[in-house]
């Protein structure tokens, strides 16, 4: 797990996860690979929960905007072209061809594996990013994270469903006030055709 990260974004993600651990009263670790059972189970668990976590809202803290470049090879039938999802795409929020009339509703295209198939020459794309560093996370993200980790790794460490239970709806509060405070921020249907970066995957 965490592969990729520096030296100081694995102390963020331990730091991360000793937290969850904390809120469950268990033993912090000092790495996710040191020989011990809360290391192997936050090893195991963080990124899944992490990404469930992003898939679960449009964290304004974790969007990206770009212009696709065609793939050299076009869908066999019914679309015109294909293109490539970015490599750190975990959810399509937003297709825009670059003119100020359209609207992702208006666009017919659809999301197929790792590609995006349309009759649109030119396609831009809105979407949650994985970041693996949480110093760039929002606070109520990062205590979301938390939250989500501590429920799910309740029954492991204590053995005890009812613990379980209330750890998980403590999550699901923290996870709501999370998502309400950010979406009050900013709101995606103000994006416009002249706001998406030109730069090219």
């Amino acid at each position: 797990a965490s592969r990729g990260l520096g030296d100081v974004y694995k102390r963020q993600v331990v730091n991360m996860c000793n937290s969850a651990l904390n809120l469950l009263g268990a033993s912090t670790i000092s790495s996710l690979t040191e020989d011990t059972k809360n290391a192997r189970l936050c090893n195991q668990r963080y990124e899944p929960i992490r990404d469930r976590v992003f898939r679960s809202h449009n964290w304004n803290c974790l969007i990206k905007r770009v212009q696709l470049a065609q793939n050299s090879t076009a869908p066999v039938i019914e679309y015109t072209y294909a293109y490539a999802l970015p490599s750190d795409c975990l959810r399509v929020l937003k297709i825009h061809n670059g003119t100020t009339d359209s609207v992702a509703s208006d666009l017919d295209y659809k999301v197929e594996g790792r590609k995006i198939v349309t009759d649109e020459g030119t396609i831009y794309l809105v979407y949650v990013a994985i970041d693996t560093d949480p110093t760039n996370y929002d606070s109520y993200l990062y205590e979301a994270i938390s939250h989500q980790l501590a429920a799910d790794l309740c029954y492991a460490i204590t053995n005890n469903s009812t613990l379980a239970n209330n750890y998980m709806a403590r999550a699901d509060e923290r996870l709501r006030e999370a998502r309400f405070i950010d979406a009050t921020e900013n709101s995606l249907d103000t994006i416009e055709a002249n706001e998406f970066t030109d730069a090219r995957l």
